[in-house]
């Protein structure tokens, strides 16, 4: 053999014996020190939307299963009752009274042309993403955003995450056919015709052909997936924290053909007309509800990636949403009993806005169909994560870790309170007693008491009959937030160390 050919056959030689085996592929797959996450956030999904949690009308058998396969939490919190300060409160572990984000912040206007985004997260502010990167995790956030446009010190890229496809605006959000979305810093145009997520129409069309002018050809959840997916496959490898903010079912409505097709016929309807903003829809009810079912659809085909790669028993896979359901749009939560038993609805700082499903499944690890009735937030998934990625947790989140509840080991930590603040509302839940005060533009503040054990639908406010109570639930308030110079609060003044 000559030189060159016994050189060359060095070379491959070691090429393969730096391959991977199989046997360290496994090993890679399953290393307990550092599992894969995926957290997914539904966008305006109520308590009791999924089957799981008691809906009727609308078909959600992936999720659904999930709940079997894994553990449901029956009194779980969102960060806030609207989209960017409850996603600002899951990524950095600090609730609304501590964190950066306390509301929805415009930073642009409503035309093609308009800057897009809202007001974005600081770089001083520490993210899951930030925290798991310095463990090694490779890290994707998927879908919409909320926390800072283009350029920003929000922008995902900056916030610890590798890649970043979707929404960056949360008004760009509000049509499921863009003409574009974001693929980390750069523009991937879609094909669709612009047109304004914001219409009315005086009367119903006597041509169906109308109704097709609020859609186009690609449709952004079912790119957002795709590109979920193929994070997974690019990275089954190492150790990986996806964040999957699925837009679905904020408005407007709109849904393809094909997962619209199974409800129509299956509800009274009225042709939505955009009374209440948003796009108008000839079966709102029945686009609603495909809607979620798409979602759910696209959420199995996740699911079904994990374990087509044998990544089942090393990912931990959490299902939530940012807040609770919407009014507005064509959507009809009271038909769809979308709220369950609670008060309220998106906005609202009453049980209905805030208390939202949560599951958890890692097949091994979590008990099969259990159910936890343990009072948590969006707080804890940060602390939880870090402690099971072995990463840093600060020592300034307002969230504690669920391991003890998740895996049935140790004294689980018990909230003394969780705390919202949002505009001219403030909420605290301790134990069974719930608190409630709204401002008017006067100033006046309405102050409101409940038990939600013997309560739920918070109707009997036992304000004046409880008055050490209510004492003891002002002085949480008072003492659970700092003044935000960026979110002006009329209880500012009440601010106590």
């Amino acid at each position: 053999m000559n030189r060159f050919l016994s050189l060359l056959l060095l070379v491959i030689l070691s090429g393969i014996s730096s391959w991977p085996t199989g046997e360290l592929r496994a090993e890679q797959k399953s290393d307990p020190n550092r599992p894969n996450f995926i957290y997914i956030l539904a966008d305006d999904l109520g308590y009791g939307e999924l089957g799981s949690y008691g809906q009727k009308k609308i078909q959600t058998p992936h999720l659904d299963d999930l709940a079997r396969r894994g553990m449901k939490f029956t009194q779980h919190y969102s960060g806030s009752a609207v989209c960017a300060c409850s996603r600002c409160v899951v990524l950095t572990g600090k609730h609304t009274g501590h964190a950066y984000i306390r509301s929805n912040h415009e930073v642009g206007g409503w035309g093609p042309d308009e800057p897009e985004g809202q007001l974005p997260l600081i770089d001083e502010e520490i993210t899951i993403a930030e925290l798991l990167k310095d463990r090694g995790y490779q890290t994707a956030a998927i879908g919409k955003w909320g926390l800072g446009g283009p350029g920003s010190s929000g922008h995902p890229c900056y916030q610890g995450f590798d890649k970043f496809y979707g929404y960056l605006c949360q008004r760009v959000a509000h049509n499921y056919y863009p003409t574009h979305l974001w693929n980390n810093h750069d523009v991937d145009v879609l094909g669709n015709p612009y047109f304004n997520a914001h219409q009315k129409l005086d009367s119903v069309p006597k041509d169906a052909e109308q109704w097709k002018q609020y859609t186009g050809s690609v449709y952004a959840t079912d790119k957002m997936i795709d590109h979920a997916l193929q994070f997974i496959e690019e990275n089954e490898d190492r150790p990986f924290f996806l964040y999957y903010a699925t837009p679905i079912p904020h408005v407007a409505i709109q849904v393809p053909a094909d997962s619209l097709k199974p409800y129509l016929g299956q509800f009274e309807e009225q042709p939505y007309l955009g009374q209440k903003s948003y796009l108008p829809h000839p079966t709102p009810r029945a686009a609603y509800a495909g809607m979620i079912s798409r979602m759910d659809r696209n959420i199995g085909r996740l699911i079904a990636k994990i374990h087509e790669l044998e990544l089942d028993d090393n990912t931990l896979i959490i299902f939530s949403s940012d807040n609770g359901p919407t009014f507005n749009g064509g959507s009809d939560s009271q038909f769809f009993e979308s709220a369950g038993p609670l008060r309220g609805l998106k906005v609202s700082l009453h049980e209905g806005g805030i208390r939202v499903p949560m599951i958890a499944c890692w097949p091994g690890k979590i008990e099969a169909d259990t159910t936890t009735d343990l009072i948590s937030g969006f707080q804890d998934i940060l602390p939880t994560i870090t402690e099971l990625g072995g990463a840093q947790t600060p020592e300034d989140v307002d969230g504690v870790s669920l391991v003890p509840t998740l895996f049935n080991r140790g004294k689980q930590v018990q909230h003394d309170h969780l705390y919202w603040e949002l505009r001219n509302q403030q909420s605290v839940r301790a134990g069974d007693w719930k608190l409630y005060r709204s401002a008017n533009k006067k100033g006046d503040i309405k102050t409101e008491l409940y038990n939600l054990q013997t309560d739920l639908g918070e109707a009997n406010n036992l304000a004046e009959s409880e008055p050490e109570q209510l004492k003891k639930m002002l002085d949480i308030a008072r003492s659970a937030r700092v003044p935000s110079k960026e979110f002006p609060s009329p209880y500012d003044g009440e601010h106590s160390n």
